[in-house]
């Protein structure tokens, strides 16, 4: 069977994460969360995978492949040109980048799911295609209820009382929410929905393609499902992702690595002196990460591999990014450390270098001078004598 994964965004509600990662390849706990989709997939039987690719694209097609080491057989289509010597990616929407494939050659020629690739679900794929087929539908939307109060987050979607779609609602406040089912970005096609696609243009799912879909009264359904659906398209959604699965909250991802001690997961050859450190689990620690007598690590915590943590530092329901050397006396509380970037849960970014506080955040790969450790000493001590 036959599916495709969006996966052609710039992410930019994840940056700063996503100027160097494109949001398929983002981790959780060190694996990314396009592979957890491409799991799923393979488990009920979808083995054939087309994925759109634009921002970063190499990145993507230089981990996944041809996916036989996942199980499964991977084409990419890529959206965009080159400039100047240089690919820039050009994406032409969610619809557009699916006409962009049939258009090449007609891939879909059966029932096929479309899913983007930012989010961690365990959806049983089987008893959707089976409940789309049922209603005769060319379109499906997999929905999932969510308290009231939280419908002002999602796309809110209203159905008849046989499922059938008759509009949608982006982000209502709690008193004008018609349901409370809202679109997980999970759809279920049939070949003939690209009669209602436009070639050669941007053309999105939602934005164009649903409402034509409403408007010419298509065998369009919703089919409301109970399933774990984590959407990590927000960093704040990414701090929450990985915390949940620290916490166990989220059941369908495993903490990688070793359990050294009741809630703390170590990679291979972490250097710590555990007598001589203060770790409260959950925790993850990365391989090849130092941690110097004296640190405190609070969790929910996720530490990456290759980071270097002095002594006297503090990490608090945080997470810190690989290669991240965190200065003697820092504390981080509610924090994502990424490169030169401090991020808080509501997804503030603070850029280090413009800031001043590189010196206390840095890569872990560098090595500073007696000189600058002496004047990190010097003003370190200046501000423990001024408070």
């Amino acid at each position: 069977m036959k599916a495709m994964i969006l996966a052609a965004g710039k992410g930019t509600r994840v940056r700063p994460i996503t100027y160097t990662i494109p949001k398929p390849l983002i981790p959780i706990l060190q694996k990314p969360v396009m592979e957890f989709l491409l799991e799923l997939l393979r488990q009920h039987g979808f083995d054939q995978i087309m994925v759109n690719v634009s921002h970063l694209a190499h990145e993507i097609e230089g981990y996944f492949r041809d996916g036989q080491r996942f199980g499964v057989d991977i084409g990419y289509s890529f959206e965009g040109s080159i400039v100047d010597g240089e690919l820039v990616g050009e994406a032409v929407g969610s619809a557009g980048g699916l006409r962009k494939i049939q258009d090449f050659n007609a891939f879909f020629d059966d029932t096929f799911v479309v899913m983007c690739g930012d989010a961690l679900i365990d959806l049983d794929l089987t008893a959707a295609v089976k409940q789309h087929r049922a209603n005769g539908a060319i379109a499906t939307v997999i929905t999932k209820k969510v308290p009231r109060e939280d419908v002002s987050s999602y796309g809110v979607v209203v159905t008849d009382d046989q499922g059938r779609i008759k509009s949608f609602q982006e982000k209502p406040s709690v008193d004008e929410a018609l349901s409370t089912d809202i679109n997980t970005g999970i759809y279920i096609f049939e070949p003939e929905i690209f009669d209602y696609i436009p070639p050669k243009q941007e053309f999105d799912i939602g934005g164009e393609l649903f409402p034509k879909l409403v408007e010419k009264q298509a065998a369009f359904y919703a089919v409301s499902m109970d399933f774990e659906w984590v959407d990590i398209g927000k960093v704040p959604d990414y701090w929450h992702a990985v915390r949940g699965v620290l916490t166990r909250e989220i059941k369908n991802v495993n903490i990688p690595g070793t359990e050294v001690a009741p809630g703390i997961y170590t990679g291979l050859n972490v250097a710590v002196n555990w007598d001589k450190v203060d770790i409260t689990g959950p925790v993850y620690i990365g391989g090849m990460t130092k941690i110097e007598d004296g640190a405190k690590i609070i969790g929910p915590a996720m530490i990456g591999p290759n980071c270097y943590i002095c002594s006297g530092a503090t990490v608090d329901n945080s997470v810190i990014f690989e290669y991240s050397r965190l200065g003697e006396g820092i504390r981080l509380v509610d924090k994502l450390v990424f490169g030169r970037y401090c991020v808080d849960k509501t997804g503030a970014a603070i850029d280090l270098q413009a800031a001043a506080l590189d010196w206390l955040i840095t890569d872990a790969r560098s090595n500073p001078s007696e000189q600058e450790l002496d004047e990190h000493k010097v003003i370190k001590d200046f501000l423990k004598e001024d408070n």
